[in-house]
């Protein structure tokens, strides 16, 4: 299916609107498995026109997606990873885990951003950093769709890394996300050192209920129940 190609748009909005200079694009992979950690990947692209068939990384074949993810390592201006791993999306939560994760990964670039574009409409990043959220940004915004592919690709590849001793779990193909494979491993298994275990996949295991985390509420906030799917859909 053909899509438009991102644009500076919103880059150039935020330089002109806020004196800008320096933007990074900000996108993550991983939210809604079931294993690993969640990927955060900040780049910074400047002006410069992006390679061709850049896009959000859900539209693109591995192969395509793998190819490209090569070109952008060395086309960006700057780019950084930054994970939250399996124990502290359970013990923080997805949001307080993406930030933690863009955090990281903001900061590890050789220079500080003057703003952040960040794909969806959640800005779970927050002060002290200057955000601009953008629905579908990882299609309409260059920056956006450059982090997209380069978090999609080395998440995918250290998931395949990490599936080498759990073979029977699929994770070179489902990359933690659940799949019959997936499923039917967990089932006659139970997870591996890499599971989430405050997901709610959990519930449906009666043999490995006991395991669940259980987040203490006290605080005051509320469960946080996104991407967190079961057995039945």
């Amino acid at each position: 299916m053909p899509y438009e190609p991102p644009t500076h748009t919103v880059e150039r909005s935020l330089r002109a609107t806020t004196g800008a200079k320096i933007v990074a694009g900000v996108d993550e992979v991983g939210r809604g498995a079931w294993a690993g950690p969640v990927t955060v990947c900040a780049a910074i692209t400047g002006l410069r026109r992006p390679p061709e068939g850049l896009t959000d990384s859900k539209l693109l074949t591995i192969k395509r997606r793998t190819e490209l993810a090569e070109v952008l390592r060395t086309w960006v201006t700057s780019f950084a990873l930054g994970h939250a791993s399996p124990e502290e999306i359970d013990e923080l939560g997805m949001t307080a885990a993406l930030r933690l994760a863009a955090c990281r990964a903001l900061e590890a670039l050789p220079v500080r951003p003057d703003a952040v574009i960040l794909d969806g409409k959640h800005d779970y990043l927050g002060a002290p950093w200057r955000v601009r959220t953008v629905i579908k940004g990882d299609q309409s915004c260059v920056a956006v769709a450059a982090a997209s592919v380069i978090a999609k690709v080395q998440r995918d590849k250290m998931m395949a890394e990490l599936g080498i001793d759990h073979a029977d779990f699929g994770f070179a193909d489902n990359a933690g996300y659940p799949s019959p494979v997936h499923k039917a491993a967990l089932a006659e298994r139970g997870p591996t050192p890499y599971h989430r275990l405050s997901w709610a996949y959990l519930d449906a295991l009666p043999q490995w209920r006991h395991l669940k985390k259980v987040r203490n509420w006290t605080d005051g906030s509320v469960p946080e129940i996104e991407g967190q799917l079961g057995f039945d859909f």
